[in-house]
């Protein structure tokens, strides 16, 4: 009697469906974005309206903050002119002050030599009566 190989064949279990390895929820994610599958899902194409809508909001927001920095940068430049026309208006009045003396009016008259010279003598104030022309009641 030699050695001999017994097979022996063992009735087989069944197995439970083999599942491949778990991948990480965020490589699937990844995966599906770069690959463009995630276009072709029906709940992407229910939601399409809504990111149309979150898309179009972000847009105003952004136009709204660059709106607001253009809208600030006006208020200080106007700010800026208004003071310096102020100091222009301080300048000028002082000016004007100092010109309309009378001796400086007098200077330049003199100078121009139009032949208006300073009166020296005071006005004389006009006192008008008015005589009523309606009749008296005695």
């Amino acid at each position: 009697m030699g050695n001999k190989f017994k097979e022996h064949t063992k009735p087989e279990e069944p197995k439970a469906p083999q599942k491949p390895a778990k991948e990480n929820k965020m490589v699937k994610s990844v995966a599906s974005v770069v690959s463009g599958n995630f276009l072709s899902k029906d709940t992407t194409i229910k939601n399409l309206p809504f990111v149309f809508f979150l898309s179009f909001l972000a847009i105003c927001y952004i136009a709204n903050g660059y709106y607001a920095d253009d809208q600030v940068r006006k208020v200080n430049k106007l700010s800026n002119d208004i003071k310096e026309l102020r100091t222009q208006y301080i300048v000028v009045k002082d000016s004007l002050v100092i010109k309309s003396k009378q001796t400086e009016v007098a200077k330049a008259l003199a100078l121009q030599q139009t032949g208006i010279k300073e009166s020296v003598v005071p006005p004389k104030k006009i006192v008008v009566k008015t005589i009523s022309t309606t009749p008296q009641k005695d």
